[in-house]
């Protein structure tokens, strides 16, 4: 027994270690550049129950339609295509958005700056993206505190040296040091300096949305990126029922630029939706439809993604929850109406409520997690990080969560049933009675054979007690981001692209004044 475990254990030293200098290094020798699913989506409902939610989202559009507000550009599109304007209210025949959005790819590219990090978005792919949109963030040592350029520059370095994440993200905190009206130049300069993976702009205002654009342009060049996709831009419906002229007009400039917008409502059931899930994802489907069928007008064929964020909330108090059953096993149902009506889904993601990186927040976020993996999602926003209902960026809830994408990594793979698998040599060579541990089947697989987390504890209690310092999840999270930073080496960059955005932000700061608003 002794000599089999030493034989085991001499190449399972080498391949941790062997494993921690990949999660040290560059992305381009991490991992997959995103996930090409090997299971079946979860279909909950059949024909007659997915009819019925589009016949109501139907009749949502028709009857009592979609104010578009600050935006004449997008009412005359409308107009042109046949819908009904009725001052900033819109109403649209049955099945005339479908009909505009079959024009959209049912699955596109986005471009990296790294080529081997481009990712698919559609079909059976999965992509893997950080957190996005909070003003805080929060860690161990510090506590919750207003996030800095400095701490979403950190956080784009945690997910380029994870070989669990497959894109940079966008607003991965909100750099509240940086004046409102220029921190975008800062936020898309820093994903492109210090990730080589795909990205996102900002859309909180047209000129922001065209500067990630020019950007992006300076980056890939013009031509390439009329004709590719290189840049996401989330966009969010203002529901119930009203787009308003910031998010248009950020999604139009998007689709004029071809590249592709995230449609998205925010729905918590009982404050901007009904508190029944049906209802809720009908509203939401009418919701999401308008945005998409708007970049095709804007646009035809430029790329877009199918949004949804259900959520729900304390009826007692009002306060927003996460992490719940109810949207969970709804976006099951989301993922069936996107898949019917061909177009990449974004849906659910890591959420929670809790204030802490804790049980709480692990119990609800692998539930939204596993509910987003299972509805068929291909681009999943929120992968990692996200604390406090998205208030809080939390450096350990970002690791933790992220040894979960390894995990899901090996969940999507599948069972694989071959004759490596079926294992029948392994049973020949053991037979009744023996074991299993130094078979030469089990020496020729054991370096994938299972998954490693690089943060759970396995060892025995004495050995985690005395050894190990009884530490907990959490503070070996803690360990774990302080490293990643320490060993984080930034992608090269050529120096003439570098010198062309750096000069872009500087003239478009001196340009205009700070605005903090």
């Amino acid at each position: 027994m002794d000599e089999i475990t030493a034989t085991m254990e001499r190449p399972a030293r080498r391949a941790r270690g062997d494993r921690a200098q990949r999660r040290s290094t560059g992305s381009a020798a991490l991992g997959v550049p995103y996930i090409t699913r090997n299971i079946p989506t979860y279909d909950i409902l059949g024909e007659e129950s997915l009819e019925k939610i589009e016949k109501t989202a139907e009749r949502i559009l028709a009857e009592i339609g979609i104010d578009f507000r600050d935006d004449p550009a997008a009412l005359d599109l409308w107009r042109k295509a046949g819908a009904t304007i009725d001052g900033l209210r819109v109403r649209f025949e049955p099945g005339m958005l479908l009909e505009l959005c079959a024009t959209a790819p049912q699955t596109f590219t986005q471009h990296a700056r790294n080529p081997a990090n481009n990712v698919e978005i559609g079909g059976k792919n999965v992509v893997f993206s950080p957190a996005y949109g909070s003003p805080f963030v929060m860690d161990l040592d510090k506590g919750r505190r207003y996030g800095t350029l400095e701490d979403f520059q950190n956080f784009i370095k945690l997910a380029q040296s994870s070989p669990w994440l497959h894109h940079s993200g966008g607003t991965i905190c909100e750099p509240v040091d940086v004046a409102v009206n220029k921190r975008h130049l800062d936020m898309v300069f820093s994903h492109i300096k210090y990730s080589d993976r795909a990205f996102m702009g900002s859309i909180t205002a047209e000129d922001r949305a065209e500067d990630s654009i020019e950007m992006a342009r300076l980056l890939f060049g013009e031509a390439f990126v009329d004709q590719h996709c290189v840049i996401l831009g989330n966009v969010n419906v203002n529901s119930p029922l009203v787009w308003d002229g910031t998010m248009t007009k950020s999604l139009r400039a998007y689709a004029r630029a071809n590249q592709a917008a995230v449609i998205v409502p925010f729905i918590l059931g009982g404050a901007m939706g009904p508190v029944t899930n049906a209802g809720a994802i009908a509203q939401s489907f009418a919701e999401t439809l308008a945005g998409c069928a708007l970049t095709q007008l804007e646009r035809k064929g430029a790329p877009v993604i199918f949004g949804n964020f259900l959520s729900s909330m304390s009826l007692r108090s009002g306060s927003p929850t996460f992490g719940t059953p109810e949207p969970a096993i709804g976006s099951m149902v989301v993922g069936q109406l996107a898949r019917r009506a061909k177009l990449p889904l974004r849906c659910a993601g890591n959420f929670s409520n809790s204030k802490l990186p804790d049980g709480q927040a692990m119990v609800e976020g692998t539930m939204s997690m596993l509910s987003a993996v299972h509805c068929g999602a291909n681009f999943i926003l929120h992968s990692a990080g996200f604390l406090d209902g998205l208030l809080a960026m939390s450096y350990e809830k970002f690791m933790m969560d992220i040894d979960l994408c390894g995990a899901l990594h090996s969940y999507l793979a599948g069972v694989v049933v071959d004759d490596n698998t079926l294992a029948m040599d392994a049973f020949e060579e053991v037979g009744p009675g023996s074991h299993f541990l130094g078979c030469a089947h089990t020496l020729r697989n054991y370096q994938t054979a299972f998954w490693d987390s690089s943060l759970s504890d396995n060892e025995p209690f004495e050995k985690w007690s005395e050894e190990g310092g009884s530490t907990d999840y959490a503070t070996r999270a803690n360990r774990a981001w302080k490293k990643a930073l320490a060993d984080y080496e930034a992608p090269p960059l050529d120096i003439a692209i570098e010198d062309a955005l750096k000069d872009y932000v500087t003239r478009k700061k001196g340009g205009v004044d700070d605005a903090w608003y």
